[in-house]
């Protein structure tokens, strides 16, 4: 994104003309490792001449992605520099980053707009890595709601077929795949990654055939596999309406299969899922026509008395058009400096404490000391 975000307008983008036709958002994600990234450079490929996808990166902590993106929030949000301001891990600044990246969620919202209207028939959203931190956040459920009341929006889970050989492996993610569709709400497809190392077919009948899997767990009495055997007894209902397709990122196998299947997700979320996003805009709508609420039992509870703060939002940083560009990133002069008065300061009062420290422990001993002689010098 070239122009700043401030200067993007949004008098086009109103809830009034509900949801609109395109472009469907493909929101992928996936555990670190199943190929997620590589899934997604591979689907904007095969989906280019007949969806021409709109490309948007959400994972601020990659390096590189192999793919081009129109927004990337990596141009957006330094996400190294937001670790060292706020003091935190990598996970913390990743959901940092994305909060940053949220409260601008109507410009972001006006761009993708923008791209539908430019013949972008889907836009594909590749998330962090760390799955947990976009799925569980509260910038992730913003996003992806975000979106799903203005366009159909689907969600793409990517599977790493090799792993999960192990059944205890394939349980882990038939559950974290079950918790994702239960939180998002959305039509959910589970992409079989990397069927050139290992042929999916195991994990079709396992989600098939209950006793094929009870038998794959013969040779395992630990704990976990008597856990995973009650789980898959649960999952069977989940399983009836799941929907799954075999891919290979690195070679292109199956994707013919994969695009006919995130169709069927589209078409599903026009039959089953957009009236229910419609009557909560409905009522978002009725709610904005008829104004504040007024306060009941004011004169029971209490008046309300004004403060008198006088709080004032800061002023804009005029002549910075670097997008999400938070106050606390903006470089301070002379940090160094104060970051050594400080610690001077810190310094000088830690060793006055420690001082007096020794200067009380040496008068109690004499104190001691005295006591004891004059004990003694007595007949």
């Amino acid at each position: 994104m070239a122009e700043g975000v401030e200067s993007i307008k949004l008098e086009a983008l109103t809830l009034s003309e509900g949801i609109r036709q395109s472009p469907v958002c493909i929101i992928v994600l996936g555990m670190a490792g199943s190929g997620k990234t590589t899934f997604t450079r591979s689907l904007i490929q095969h989906a280019q001449e007949k969806f021409n996808p709109y490309v948007v990166n959400l994972d601020p902590a990659c390096k590189e992605v192999p793919y081009a993106a129109h927004v990337d929030i990596r141009d957006t949000v330094n996400y190294r520099e937001v670790m060292k301001q706020y003091q935190l891990g990598p996970n913390g600044g990743i959901v940092t980053a994305l909060n940053m990246f949220t409260t601008k969620m109507a410009q972001f919202a006006e761009l993708v707009r923008r791209a539908g209207e430019r013949g972008h028939k889907w836009c594909v959203i590749d998330t962090p890595g760390q799955i947990e931190v976009f799925t569980w956040s509260a910038s992730g459920s913003i996003i992806t709601e975000g979106l799903a009341t203005m366009f159909p929006t689907i969600v793409v889970y990517v599977m790493d077929v090799h792993r999960s050989v192990c059944p205890t492996t394939f349980m882990s993610n038939m559950l974290y795949a079950c918790s994702i569709l239960y939180k998002t709400r959305l039509p959910f497809l589970v992409a079989l990654n990397k069927i050139d190392l290992q042929d999916c077919s195991f994990v079709l009948e396992w989600m098939t055939d209950f006793e094929a899997f009870q038998e794959a767990q013969e040779d395992e009495q630990s704990f976990v596999s008597n856990l995973t055997r009650t789980m898959s007894l649960t999952l069977d209902t989940f399983y009836e309406n799941l929907s799954t397709c075999g891919v290979s990122a690195k070679t292109g196998v199956g994707y013919a299969q994969l695009l006919t299947k995130i169709l069927d997700c589209v078409a599903e979320y026009e039959r089953d899922y957009k009236p229910v996003y419609e009557k909560k805009l409905q009522e978002r709508l009725a709610e904005n026509a008829s104004g504040p609420k007024p306060v009941d039992h004011v004169e029971e509870d209490g008046v309300a008395v004004p403060l008198g703060l006088g709080l004032q939002d800061p002023p804009p940083n005029s002549g910075n058009s670097v997008f999400l560009m938070a106050p606390g990133l903006v470089p301070q002069l002379a940090e160094n400096e104060e970051e050594d008065m400080e610690e001077d300061a810190k310094g000088t009062a830690e060793d006055q404490n420690f001082h007096s420290f020794v200067q009380n422990h040496l008068t109690a001993q004499q104190s001691k000391r005295d006591k004891l002689q004059q004990e003694q010098s007595q007949p």
